[in-house]
């Protein structure tokens, strides 16, 4: 079973986060979420997600995806060095690294972006390093995946699921959520 790391950081966006950890589970992804600090993680907006780890206590080697959600949180990710080199590790071995409305950022700060297409929540694309800037609601770019925000969280978990569990997994697992793109 293929298995995703969503870390989490006070200020992330509660629909991203909730939306692609979700849908990865119901798609048959082991997903782990881990606080940078806590358990205990704050969103944007108030809620409160108890993690099913923190950041240390875990080993993102052992991951076919990482993936972040955006958020006002985004800052703190791009500034935790912990987040920047696990990133270069991950896309160095070649796998899977996902990235949805501001935290692209991260990616880009982690030169992940660079040559590549991608998308972001529009207020931040002028700070992304980028082959090319696309404004679709996800863009895959090799082992890179990109999504623009909030309202595109549905169907990036989707394009997640299907690159992870193939096309016939994500396709029924749109049909059976009542989701079309």
């Amino acid at each position: 079973m293929p298995s995703a790391l969503v870390p989490l950081v006070e200020g992330f966006e509660e629909i991203e986060a909730v939306t692609i950890v979700d849908v990865l589970r119901r798609g048959g992804v082991e997903v782990i979420t881990a606080g940078l600090e806590s358990a205990i993680v704050e969103g944007s907006h108030q809620m409160t997600i108890i993690a099913d780890r923190v950041l240390d206590r875990i080993d993102p080697t052992t991951f076919d995806l990482i993936v972040l959600p955006g958020g006002p949180g985004t800052y703190k990710l791009k500034e935790d060095p912990r987040i920047a080199e696990m990133l270069k590790q991950h896309a160095q071995a070649g796998k899977l690294t996902a990235a949805v409305c501001a935290a692209p950022l991260v990616l880009s700060e982690a030169g992940l972006l660079e040559g590549k297409k991608a998308t972001s929540f529009p207020s931040v694309r002028e700070q992304l390093k980028v082959g090319e800037y696309l404004t679709v609601p996800v863009v895959v770019d090799g082992q890179i995946v990109t999504g623009r925000g909030p309202g595109a969280a549905m169907a990036f978990a989707l394009k997640l699921v299907e690159i992870l569990m193939g096309k016939t997994v994500a396709t029924k697992l749109a049909q059976d959520m009542i989701f079309s793109s």
